[in-house]
């Protein structure tokens, strides 16, 4: 619903698109497209996946059009060699990734391609593949992860007041905590956190797009929130960045 609302997390992912320089194109990794083996989006006019149901037609009728990138699509693929990359040409955009751009650049003029999250690989492995997607940065390209650090819709509280309760407030500010001292071990460990770590990630996809984000920051950088809150009783809204003017974000 953050796609087609109007609220204090969009409000700030506007301000991001209007503040920093805008990249060349922009890699997503999103909780929403998990697969055995990676792939990376490689077609020149991706579609607008609607990978959901039971939401407004409103959500259904948003398009998000922005352009892929072939060419960068092969050379990201090869970059990663030996990891062995598909070329896809039938997934598209998820809402993971359009729910938050079409705030941050609703023109939808910069090239968008996708990461699948391979979901037989654990979490060191996603973070290993982020650091070898650093080098796309100095080239333009924006690193860009999106999930839920708290992402448990088996509590979802249906009322817009829905208290937070104390095992997702303390994973998330764990895990908040974790980033913003540069403590990847405990990011990527983050069953460690303790026994609210399984009622805060269920299931993992949600949680490793913050992993490629952690593994592309440069050593000297530091994270700084951006948004943070937990809606609905177990969906986290925390938004890191790093730097000023952040290249890299994560939802």
């Amino acid at each position: 619903m953050n796609a087609i609302e109007n609220n204090p997390y969009t409000a700030v992912w506007r301000s991001i698109g209007q503040t920093i320089e805008p990249p060349r194109a922009i890699l997503s990794m999103s909780a929403h497209w998990y697969t055995r083996g990676t792939g990376i989006t490689a077609m020149a006019n991706p579609r607008t996946v609607h990978d959901f149901g039971g939401f407004p037609q409103a959500l259904f009728d948003t398009q998000y059009r922005a352009p892929g990138d072939p060419q960068l699509a092969r050379e990201i693929a090869d970059s990663l060699t030996p990891l062995k990359v598909s070329l896809d040409e039938s997934w598209g955009l998820d809402h993971g990734t359009w729910s938050v751009l079409v705030h941050m650049y609703p023109d939808a003029r910069i090239p968008v391609l996708q990461l699948s999250l391979d979901a037989t690989q654990p979490a060191l492995f996603h973070f290993e593949l982020g650091t070898k997607l650093r080098a796309l940065r100095e080239r333009g390209v924006m690193i860009f992860g999106n999930g839920n650090i708290v992402h448990n819709l088996q509590r979802v509280q249906r009322r817009p007041d829905a208290p937070a309760p104390d095992w997702a407030t303390r994973f998330n500010d764990r895990i908040r905590d974790a980033v913003l001292r540069g403590d990847d071990a405990t990011a990527i460990d983050y069953h460690s956190v303790g026994d609210e770590a399984m009622l805060a990630v269920p299931t993992p996809e949600h949680y490793l797009p913050l992993l490629y984000v952690l593994g592309a920051k440069y050593p000297d950088e530091k994270f700084e929130v951006l948004t943070d809150g937990i809606e609905l009783g177990s969906i986290s809204m925390l938004s890191v960045g790093a730097g000023v003017a952040p290249s890299i974000t994560a939802h």
